[in-house]
Order: structure tokens, then sequence, then C-alpha cells
């Protein structure tokens, strides 16, 4: 099931081993983020604030080597 007014899309990084995250896209900026795992598409999915995923890919992004 699709988040209302959003779809569901893959994460660019997963590799392809059947461990990969999927995150609502398309819903309005400032909204709760979907995150669900793709293995379990109707399962349950956890919503994170926006400026709390913001950060967390913030510091994702400058954790890379």
């Amino acid at each position: 099931m699709s988040p209302a007014g959003g779809d569901w899309r893959k994460s660019t990084h997963s590799g392809g081993q059947g461990e990969c995250l999927e995150i609502a896209d398309g819903l309005p900026t400032g909204s709760p983020v979907s995150v669900r795992d793709s293995k379990r598409p109707d399962g349950p999915h956890l919503l994170f604030p926006a400026p709390a995923w913001a950060a967390f890919l913030t510091a994702l992004k400058a954790s890379r080597y």
C-alpha cells in the first residue's frame, strides 16, 4: 500500500542482496517520512519526523569515506 499521495522508492544504495529499504516519495515537504522493508511491502513501516530524517541523512553523508 502506498502512502497517501506518494509512492514507495527503493534506496539507490541497495545492493540487490534483498536487504533494501524503501521510503515514501512524492509527499509534501515537511511530511513525516515513511520507511519500510522492501521484503515486506505489506508489513509495517516506520515514521520519522521530517527534521529528524534530514538530520539522519546529513550525518550519513558526512560519514562517507
